[in-house]
């Protein structure tokens, strides 16, 4: 037995440059540091955990070359593994379609693009393909809107390695025919998902204009109930907030109703476990509703970035009244949306366009901490999100092409990691910096030239 444990090894030492974030303000640099992993005992949950992070020299003295798996990445960068909190993996094949109007996109892109998802053997086929995407850009967590089909959920939900959460779209009222839900069918996908999947469930109303206050009200209670979360957009562009409350007018029950955040608190969906997409135009009234209920944001800067950068146009996330208001948020891809799945797209997106507006708070530390701790708080995940001793051992290991060696700053080495110029075949190469992705401290993604 103890020859058979001594054959697994009992710890890993990876060598690297790391950065180990910690807050908004506060990255810890290792240059030429280490990183001690020591197996799992429990019989739950194997795997590797953080068991030490420190100087290479001073690590790499206390473990016997018996017990230990020497990783060696020393000259490239170590950061902890994504958690992206918003993102539709059925709209993959859409993201640099022309999204000169949301409303319009959706229409002519993405709900043609997501009909296809109605036929299984295309879900499997995609689903595989796409679980293979997320761990090469780095992603083991995160938010997951999938098409109305439940086998849609179900595929994702198994091949998906990591810590996300899932759910359907529901679309039961001003929507194509090729994607119209009854009530009754909407509601009986999330009583039968939400009791299945539970905590790893999130109910999904696309959005308000296409999912009727009823369904949102009903199935909301059923969320509630087994523990899921609940996922949704909101305040994206000025023409949807217009068009939101230019439906809600209609209905008795909403005449009154001023604000987009108000139609879904009175169906009930404005929780601690609630996660709304984007939020970028958002009343002071509105902001203060979703800190006393506890809700987040999922900022998705790469989508709401300017049309000629393949974004949609819809403005800047305005994180310093979030902050201001105490109301948590964390970033996100929102992949069909956003043109590129990479995180690291992302976080030199978010302080690319902060820093043209003269926001000069963002930052590379910032934007990483927002990329992995703020969301596994977000979304709830325990021993991920940083370095953190006994948090699972998640981590990429990124090109050294691009990682500034000489700097002796965290804030420095991210940036020579992670900014890129602003064209888009570079930024597309950011879906090709990840050499290595671990889970757990075992290896799922490498490259070959890794």
């Amino acid at each position: 037995m103890q020859e058979s444990v001594l054959q697994q090894h009992l710890y890993k030492l990876v060598l690297a440059d790391i950065i180990n974030p910690v807050n908004d303000q506060l990255a810890s640099y290792y240059k030429d540091g280490a990183m001690l992993l020591k197996r799992s005992k429990s019989k739950s949950s194997s795997g590797f955990y953080v068991d030490r992070v420190g100087k290479r020299l001073d690590l790499i003295k206390l473990v016997k070359d018996s017990e230990c798996e020497i990783l060696d990445f020393r000259g490239k960068l170590v950061v902890p593994t994504f958690v992206d909190t918003h993102f539709h993996w059925v709209q993959d094949d859409v993201c640099l379609m022309p999204k000169d109007n949301l409303l319009q996109w959706l229409k002519k892109y993405t709900w043609p693009s997501e009909s296809k998802f109605k036929n299984k053997e295309y879900t499997k086929l995609k689903s595989k393909l796409f679980a293979k995407k997320l761990l090469s850009v780095g992603t083991t967590a995160g938010a997951v809107y999938c098409s109305i089909h439940q086998h849609t959920v179900l595929a994702s939900a198994k091949e998906f390695v990591g810590d996300f959460i899932f759910g359907n779209v529901l679309m039961t009222m001003n929507s194509p025919d090729y994607l119209l839900q009854t009530e009754s069918d909407a509601i009986a996908s999330v009583r039968e998902l939400s009791s299945k999947l539970k905590k790893r469930y999130a109910l999904t109303p696309r959005f308000a204009p296409t999912t009727s206050p009823s369904v949102m009200k009903m199935s909301g209670k059923m969320a509630k109930r087994n523990g899921s979360f609940i996922q949704t957009h909101l305040s994206e562009t000025i023409n949807e907030i217009e068009y939101v409350l230019s439906i809600y007018s209609s209905f008795a029950k909403f005449k009154k109703v001023l604000t987009y955040t108000e139609i879904y608190d009175r169906c009930g969906l404005v929780t601690d476990r609630t996660i709304f997409g984007h939020g970028i135009h958002l009343s002071d009234k509105e902001l203060k509703l979703l800190s006393k209920k506890g809700a987040s944001i999922a900022h998705c800067p790469t989508s709401n970035g300017p049309i000629d950068e393949f974004g949609l146009g819809s403005g800047l996330f305005d994180f310093e009244k979030c902050n201001a208001n105490k109301v948590a948020w964390a970033l996100a891809s929102d992949i069909g949306g956003g043109p590129f799945l990479s995180m690291i797209d992302v976080m030199n997106s978010f302080v690319y366009q902060n820093k043209r507006a003269k926001v000069k708070s963002a930052t590379y530390v910032m934007a990483l901490n927002r990329a992995t701790n703020a969301g596994a708080k977000i979304l709830k995940i325990k021993r991920t999100g940083n370095f953190k001793r006994l948090n699972w051992a998640n981590f990429v290991v990124i090109d050294d092409i691009f990682s500034g060696r000489g700097s002796d700053s965290g804030e420095k080495r991210l940036e020579a990691a992670f900014k890129t110029n602003s064209g888009i075949k570079a930024r597309k190469k950011t879906e090709n910096v990840i050499l290595k992705t671990f889970y757990k401290g075992n290896c799922l993604f490498g490259r070959d030239n890794g």
